[in-house]
């Protein structure tokens, strides 16, 4: 009996007291139950990938969303704009109308007042041209009934 018979026995008497023990079935036990927590856990990492998926999903359309509205925006915006830049260039015309309208009004009442004026001045300096005439080639009472009646006619005539 050598030691290899020795050593055979130490490890047939090893293996049954392994199997006496369960040790085998522990083992399966211990890998079944790890392999079931990897397949949790392998399924827990796929229901959040598809999580991952429908929040990006969700946040994608909801950009695309906030993209739309954004132009929207900038359209109602440029499309204001227009209209506020169409209102101020029409009430600019306008007031640039009337503006010269009340110029052209008031041009014509100083026209008008001038012609006004230079036919007092003329009736005036007619009026004393021919009272200074009259002085002196027609006496007192000759001189008071011609300068009326010339004076009534250069009035009608001017008025």
């Amino acid at each position: 009996m050598d030691a290899t018979f020795w050593a055979l026995v130490a490890l047939i008497i090893f293996l049954a007291v392994l199997v006496y023990y369960k040790v085998p079935g522990m083992m399966n036990q211990t890998l079944d139950k790890r392999a079931e927590r990897i397949r949790n856990e392998l399924e827990e990492a796929r229901e959040l990938r598809e999580e991952a998926q429908q929040l990006l999903a969700e946040y994608q359309r909801k950009r695309r969303e906030a993209e739309q509205e954004a132009e929207e925006l900038v359209a109602a915006a440029k499309r204001e704009a227009k209209i506020i830049v169409a209102e101020a260039k029409s009430k600019t015309e306008e007031y640039v109308t009337r503006r010269t309208a009340l110029a052209e009004q008031k041009i014509a009442q100083a026209e008008r007042d001038a012609v006004n004026e230079v036919r007092a001045r003329a009736v005036d300096v007619a009026i004393a041209a021919a009272g200074s005439i009259l002085a002196e080639k027609v006496d007192g009472e000759v001189s008071g009934t011609l300068f009326e009646n010339s004076l009534k006619e250069v009035k009608s005539k001017l008025n």
